[in-house]
């Protein structure tokens, strides 16, 4: 990144928000991944070192919310959807297409749900804005996240653990574990050995 906050290789004619932090060593591809990017705290996004954010990946951040991705992380797509915060742990690994949210953003009764979705038409930008409840996601160390997984509010993935491709993550996940399914369930435990040494 530039002085003028702008990506060199960027094919999108976009800056990177003044409160995002990225490590110089860190690469993120576009900084198309914050056009749904609003929040308004100190450190709305920080990214540690050596991680990267490969296309595709969008930070749809709230005014509140707070994204921080550890050191050696690769996100390959995935969408954070992040009211209130979200933490990756070091060497952790997010294929494509992963859904991270931590507020649904719209109410569950369906009266409420459709006096929200009326109003969107009629405001600028046209986008569900309603407050939520948030919970905070937060994944530990060396975990690796299958494609299309959705990790819902209030989650925390333990250190060490894999989540199948195509879960739905609707509960904590022990370290050292193997989940997959919707709702996502144990399949088997790890070695934290096997682990470990590989770090």
């Amino acid at each position: 990144m530039d002085a003028t906050r702008t990506l060199p290789w960027d094919w999108y004619a976009g800056v990177i928000p003044e409160n995002v932090a990225i490590d110089e060593t860190a690469y993120v591809e576009t900084s198309f991944s914050f056009t749904q990017y609003r929040s308004q705290t100190p450190a709305g996004v920080c990214i540690g070192r050596g991680s990267s954010a490969y296309s595709g990946t969008l930070f749809d951040v709230g005014p509140r919310g707070q994204v921080r991705i550890g050191d050696y992380v690769l996100v390959n797509g995935a969408r954070f959807l992040c009211d209130e915060e979200i933490e990756i742990g070091d060497y952790t690994f997010i294929s494509w297409n992963v859904v991270l949210m931590d507020t649904y953003r719209v109410p569950f009764d369906p009266v409420a749900r459709r006096q929200v979705t009326a109003r969107v038409p009629l405001v600028e930008p046209r986008r569900i804005d309603h407050a939520t409840f948030a919970r905070p996601i937060r994944i530990g160390r060396a975990v690796w996240i299958g494609f299309d997984v959705c990790i819902l509010p209030g989650v925390t993935i333990g250190e060490g653990a894999v989540v199948g491709a195509r879960s739905v993550v609707v509960d904590d996940v022990v370290p050292y574990t193997i989940v997959g399914g919707n709702p996502a369930r144990l399949v088997r435990r790890l070695d934290p050995k096997e682990i470990n040494h590989a770090l």
